[in-house]
């Protein structure tokens, strides 16, 4: 860095954009064009040997200039989009944005003075109110009133240690720094401009100048253990407003940024990029595990539906999504080892997800703060694309009538008396961890029918050999537990004999009474999908098992939709809103089933939301999960079970607009109007303001 006359370089976002700036004037230079340049700089010094390190800098600066007067800021091409200038207006609004002020305070619409600068309602609601209009709230926030505007050509972004030493960003938490640069960079990019080249804001502002400190650098996988912590500051010193960020781990200033990314706000009134310039903020997540189950079995959904899934859980602060990638109605996952299960069991040749798009996703979510925990569902929910291992692998597929064989058609589970099934789970694991490369690894376990066991000639000898001739209940466990056994074991040997946290749904092997008997707590987690005053909650929690709750009545969004089977609506209706969705919280659940010991409390691990897509696919996966998952999202971030909807309205519709802005179809909440009046669109239930009967 060369610092005589104000002109220096800054790698900016790693290797895929250099930033030069003269007099606050920025260049974009390629990675590409910046070794050539470098080189025409070596050559003339091989042949002046003489040449001081700062006369070589004063030769890249006068090369810097010579690109700048020339033109070749290039922003088009390899940075801000503008090539057409400010954007022009269709009207000027009259109006303006206060706050009221007071123990409610709440931001109004009036008229502006003809002096005034207007504030639109985003940016009046960054300081009017608690939560500083942030999603999630974070733990410990304080905003100042002042807003200023900033030079979106004027930022910088460095990545240290706790030494103050600068961080390869291209090497550091495994490259993740420089994609969460670039992705930040981008952010801003996409608030200032348009995909055509159109301004939205005005030049000139503060500049903004990013300090992150990461205590461990070296953190560069998602685990259970992970500390996702952050403390964020901004000042503002003369002419520019200074951020600094502090995390132990990547992840936890990939946080950070998310919450700087919406501490600046486009305000469309002032056409200004405007932020406060005194914050203080101490954040950490309540709840380890925040996630999303996208089921992409029943029907295919695309790789871009499934990004935009990824960016909106970013900016929600989730942290898993759960990839229900299998069942009996199809197989998209394409097996190196067994490519025949997505020939035989894909929906068409063009709906698989091959590794190659796996690995793409995987590092996308990575670089969101999420990680991708593939599920293979097993004994049960298997048929479509097994056709290939045989006759004996699979028994009950597609039996009529379906109701006796499984709860929804096509039906179909593994012969577990059969020791070719084995085999292939063996390389089905193999190839997921090689695909996914997870922290943990879901291995469904849910609605294994009996009856269809009961039928099949093989168990039955089995269960007859076996001392399990009564085919009882417990018979059928006994057999479901070898099963189990003998499939966590070629998980193990396909981890290379490394153990990893397995994740089961509640079943009939977690039945009242039974878990113990068959899942070691210390290698199970249970995933909730009952309600949530389910009894056996209690138990589990009790018999100490790490839990994920993913109770139906509020976290099923596939519910309060049209019968596909029949007439009517579907078996869990009615639709589930985000107001139920964010009071849900899994440890106050557990407390109202009585268990307050806060050793079992912090074995509650958090909570996912599903969307189980029997009756969705790509066109709809954004409306079903949008914004109700990021209602879940504040739950588990704060963990404040005396916060209610209520606090969280105002917010959360305008959560909902960034997501939209974000290019996800989230459903809208209220009238755009309730937008930009923010507390007027409620429902009292005092006597004194319900309608008056004047008909006579």
């Amino acid at each position: 860095m060369y610092s005589g006359n104000n002109v220096y370089l800054v790698k900016y976002a790693g290797n895929s954009v250099y930033l030069a700036k003269y007099a606050g004037n920025p260049v974009y230079l390629t990675s590409a064009a910046l070794p050539a340049l470098l080189g025409v700089i070596d050559q003339c010094c091989s042949t002046a040997p003489s040449l001081t390190m700062a006369r070589r800098a004063a030769a890249l600066v006068l090369l810097l200039l010579a690109v700048l007067h020339a033109g070749v800021a290039d922003l088009s091409k390899n940075s801000l989009r503008q090539q057409h200038g400010l954007k022009p207006r269709t009207l000027q609004s009259p109006w303006t944005w206060r706050c009221s002020g007071g123990a409610g305070p709440r931001c109004e619409r009036h008229l502006a003075e003809p002096h005034e600068t207007p504030a639109a309602a985003s940016t009046c609601k960054m300081t009017c109110g608690p939560g500083a209009n942030l999603w999630p709230r974070p733990r410990s926030v304080t905003v100042g009133q002042e807003l200023r505007a900033i030079n979106f050509n004027s930022m910088s972004l460095e990545f240290m240690d706790e030494s103050g030493n600068p961080l390869d960003m291209s090497r550091a938490a495994g490259g993740l720094l420089e994609r969460m640069a670039e992705r930040f960079r981008s952010q801003q990019e996409h608030k200032a401009t348009t995909e055509d080249g159109s301004v939205l804001v005005k030049d000139g502002g503060h500049g903004l100048e990013v300090k992150a400190v990461i205590k461990d650098p070296c953190v560069s996988a998602i685990s259970l253990d992970m500390d996702e912590s952050y403390e964020l500051s901004v000042d503002k010193v003369n002419d520019m407003v200074n951020v600094t960020l502090t995390a132990h781990s990547a992840y936890g200033a990939r946080h950070g940024l998310e919450t700087l990314n919406q501490l600046l706000v486009r305000d469309e009134l002032r056409r200004e990029l405007l932020m406060p310039t005194r914050v203080r903020i101490v954040d950490s997540p309540a709840y380890k595990y925040r996630g999303i189950l996208l089921d992409t079995a029943r029907s295919f959904v695309s790789v871009e539906a499934i990004k935009r899934t990824l960016d909106a859980m970013a900016a929600s602060k989730l942290n898993t999504f759960h990839w229900h990638i299998t069942d009996s109605h199809s197989f998209p996952f394409v097996s190196p080892t067994h490519p025949d299960f997505s020939r035989y069991g894909a929906f068409s040749p063009d709906e698989v997800y091959t590794p190659e798009a796996i690995a793409e996703l995987v590092e996308y979510a990575r670089v969101r703060g999420v990680r991708v925990l593939p599920e293979f569902d097993a004994p049960a929910h298997v048929g479509e694309g097994w056709q290939w291992v045989g006759p004996d692998a699979t028994v009950c597929f597609r039996a009529e009538p379906w109701q006796k064989f499984c709860v929804e058609p096509p039906c179909g589970q593994l012969d577990p008396t059969v020791e070719r099934v084995y085999e292939v789970l063996g390389g089905i694991y193999r190839d997921m961890l090689g695909a996914f490369k997870p922290d943990m690894f879901h291995m469904g376990g849910d609605e294994v029918n009996f009856h269809c066991w009961n039928t099949t000639e093989s168990i039955v000898n089995w269960m007859n050999e076996n001392n399990a001739s009564a085919r009882t209940g417990d018979d059928f466990r006994k057999l479901w537990n070898v099963f189990q056994s003998r499939a966590l074991q070629k998980l193990v040997d396909a981890n290379e004999g490394k153990e990893l946290p397995v994740v089961l749904w509640t079943s009939g092997l977690t039945a009242p009474g039974k878990v113990d008997r068959y899942l070691d707590p210390k290698k199970y987690i249970i995933q909730i999908w009952t309600k949530g005053d389910d009894p056996l909650i209690k138990e589990l929690a009790e018999k100490g098992y790490r839990l994920i709750f993913s109770n139906y009545e509020a976290l099923y969004f596939d519910c309060g939709f049209g019968a596909w089977v029949g007439e009517g609506n579907n078996w869990c209706s009615p639709y589930i809103g985000w107001q139920r969705v964010y009071d849900n919280d899994p440890r106050a659940l557990l407390r109202r089933l009585g268990v307050t010991e806060p050793r079992l409390l912090d074995n509650v691990l958090g909570a996912e939301a599903t969307l189980w897509t029997e009756q969705a696919d790509s066109y709809s996966v954004d409306g079903r999960l949008w914004p109700r998952a990021a209602a879940m999202g504040e739950r588990l971030w704060t963990g404040r079970d005396d916060w209610t909807w209520r606090d969280a309205e105002v917010r959360m519709l305008e959560h909902r607009n960034r997501l939209v802005r974000l290019g996800v179809q989230a459903d809208r909440l209220e009238p755009q109007w309730c937008d930009q009046n923010p507390g007027l669109c409620y429902l009292s239930t005092r006597p004194e303001d319900q309608p008056v009967n004047t008909e006579h």
